[in-house]
């Protein structure tokens, strides 16, 4: 059974829908509010909206990005497995890499704010409700636009895509580049988007916890 593929006109009108909406909050909003992490909490909700609304609309149902109760449930599950598997990766990794003198948590290191109220908002946008709408637009909708010229050209242009709006000038988003890859070998594989949904979640709330963690030491 291959992942779904999603029609051309699904892919427009949900970017259609998206970048407006990326562009009055980023230009608007988030130079008006004073909290900007509870404006991008509520642009990434209004955006979940939207491209749950246009996949019911013109693709007949979310099983076309494998978002039914049945495959979430067990898309759940397998992304809990792959997120103890890369977990587990990572430390081995982190372990080598110290014992020749290279720190990679320097690398993954994200600024953290500094008030608990704009802390907890923090998490929840960046490791819950922000994975989800990614991955419902990168993985559902682009991979699955994609997956019509196979899995490997799929995986490289949603990654591709996925890695752009996350370039810094001076820093390659390492990270980026293999999360993007991860979360699209785990739809393809599973054909549930749970399973990145899970894998993206809890790898972001452990990027921001390892994080905090000199500053709770100071």
């Amino acid at each position: 059974m291959e992942t779904n593929t999603i029609q051309i006109k699904t892919l427009v009108i949900s970017i259609a829908l998206i970048i407006p909406v990326e562009i009055f909050f980023g230009w608007f909003l988030f130079s008006h509010l004073p909290n900007r992490f509870l404006a991008l909490g509520g642009m990434r909700i209004l955006e979940m909206i939207m491209l749950i609304t246009a996949t019911m609309y013109f693709e007949g149902g979310l099983e076309a990005i494998g978002l039914t109760p049945r495959l979430s449930l067990y898309g759940i599950k397998k992304g809990l497995l792959w997120s103890a598997c890369l977990a587990t990766s990572a430390v081995i990794l982190h372990i080598v890499l110290l014992s020749a003198g290279i720190n990679a948590l320097a690398w993954i290191r994200t600024p953290i704010p500094t008030s608990h109220q704009a802390l907890i908002l923090f998490f929840i946008v960046g490791g819950i409700i922000s994975p989800v709408v990614e991955e419902i637009f990168f993985r559902g909708i682009l991979f699955g636009f994609f997956r019509r010229w196979g899995a490997t050209t799929a995986v490289v242009l949603s990654t591709i895509l996925f890695v752009i709006p996350h370039l810094k000038r001076g820093t390659i988003p390492v990270t980026q580049m293999v999360g993007g890859v991860v979360f699209a070998a785990a739809y393809e594989k599973e054909k549930s988007l749970a399973a990145p949904i899970i894998i993206h979640s809890l790898g972001n709330l452990s990027i921001f916890s390892l994080s905090l963690m000199p500053q709770m030491v100071q």
